[in-house]
């Protein structure tokens, strides 16, 4: 099974030595989004929802550059590096993403790159 690179310059550009994503056969890998916004490479700012918010734009510019959407999603994992965030990160999931939910782990984590509050990656399913 081969093995295609997806990139967009609609996400945050890789900064270190992996892709966006990944597809193998049907399923896509969606590497780790921090709230970087893809035109500076800054963060976004230091607000947790504004964070998140923008972990969930990159996300979703990477479902669509793969040819799916957050719909397609079957798995989360997030991480956070303080989880008495967990309530306001699932406010915003649930902005962009609608039942049935994909399956979730979420995890409390010392640190982040360039000391963001939030990661989210994923695994989606595409349709045959």
């Amino acid at each position: 099974m081969s093995k295609q690179v997806i990139h967009t310059e609609n996400a945050p550009a890789a900064i270190g030595p992996y892709s966006q994503a990944v597809r193998a056969g049907n399923t896509v890998y969606l590497s780790g989004q921090i709230p970087l916004v893809p035109e500076t490479m800054e963060v976004i700012s230091e607000d947790i929802v504004e964070q998140t918010t923008q972990v969930f734009k990159n996300l979703q510019a990477v479902c669509q550059a793969a040819g799916g959407s957050l719909e397609n999603v079957v798995k989360f994992n997030i991480f956070m590096t303080d989880l008495s965030n967990f309530a306001t990160v699932n406010e915003v999931m649930m902005q962009f993403v609608k039942q049935p939910y994909p399956a979730r782990a979420a995890m409390g984590v010392r640190a982040l790159p360039k000391g963001v509050q939030v990661e989210i990656e994923g695994i989606m399913v595409l349709e045959d």
